[in-house]
């Protein structure tokens, strides 16, 4: 009988970035890229902790015995992040005017839509408005992804969802989407920006999660994470989703320094049809068989994409 011996975790995972691979995320997943890519950009002589609400990167990265993270983390559950993380960092503040902490430290918390426009929606806004110094990430796979795939007010318009199929209805998801871009400014914090990982402009989330994280004041970014199992396309090609998405206009790439806004890309021969974007996912396989409906959708990008171009310096 051959006797098999278990590696260590950090035997068989690179643990040379703050999340760890070998965990549990689904094939094709953003969401792991996204978290190196922001916790990375932080300055060398600076520690982070990371506030971490249920969703689909808590329960992939932190089951029981294991945990595949080199930094610390507190999980809480999924309608708290805001809160979870004003309270940490209170309480480092406290500690660092009583002279019992001398590290300089950065609070990133991270959640998914659900967790940020639905139910922790509340919680983030106190946050925003005490002006707690952490940086808040929306994971936005626009959709219950971990319990199901079902309907969030992340999900976008016409979209086919477990909770808005099309099955029984024409037309999938009938609601449009919040914006979380406009309410985190209503909220007058330093800092605000729109990203997705993509090759069009590569560095664009590492610039904007530096300026986050530099940001004396609380910070919001919000991070589009193409999602292969929720909106139905092959697991080896998120990246050319979030390029479809920027390219399109339906994913503006942007940002809000103290009130003024400011494009960060304008693709350089015109935005392409969202049809591009829609035929590359099956959760729209349904509107492309409906020109009227295509076009629909195509109003409803070029009235957002001319409204953030308006108010962009």
């Amino acid at each position: 009988m051959i006797e098999r011996k278990r590696l260590p975790l950090k035997a068989v995972a690179d643990c040379s970035v703050p999340l760890c691979s070998g965990n549990s995320l689904c094939p094709g997943c953003t969401e792991s890229m996204i978290v190196n890519m922001i916790l990375m950009e932080k300055p060398a002589d600076v520690d982070v902790v990371v506030i971490l609400a249920t969703g689909c990167l808590e329960v992939s990265t932190t089951s029981f015995p294991n945990t595949f993270w080199d930094v610390p983390v507190l999980h809480c559950s999924f309608d708290t992040t805001g809160a979870a993380a004003s309270g940490v960092e209170a309480a480092y503040r406290f500690l660092r005017k009583k002279g019992k902490i001398q590290k300089d430290v950065r609070f990133v918390a991270f959640a998914g839509d659900g967790g940020t426009y639905d139910i922790g929606l509340q919680s983030l806004s106190g946050m925003l408005e005490r002006g707690h110094r952490v940086t808040y990430v929306c994971l936005d796979n626009e959709g219950y992804m971990n319990t199901g795939g079902q309907r969030s007010s992340a999900s976008p318009f016409l979209a086919h969802t477990s909770t808005a199929p099309k099955q029984r209805s024409d037309e999938g998801d009938r609601r449009r989407r919040k914006n979380l871009l406009e309410f985190a400014v209503a909220h007058n914090i330093p800092y605000v920006a729109q990203s997705v990982p993509n090759s069009v402009k590569m560095h664009d989330l590492r610039d904007k999660a530096r300026a986050a994280l530099d940001t004396d004041g609380p910070s919001l970014l919000n991070v589009l994470a193409p999602c292969a199992r929720g909106w139905g396309f092959d697991g080896s090609q998120p990246i050319t989703l979030g390029d479809l998405a920027v390219e399109t206009g339906y994913w503006p790439l942007c940002e809000v320094r103290d009130g003024v806004w400011g494009m960060t890309y304008i693709p350089k021969n015109g935005r392409r049809p969202i049809e591009s974007f829609l035929a590359a996912q099956r959760r729209f396989a349904h509107v492309l068989t409906d020109p009227l409906q295509v076009v629909r959708m195509q109003e409803m990008v070029d009235i957002e994409w001319a409204r953030v171009c308006a108010r962009s310096v």
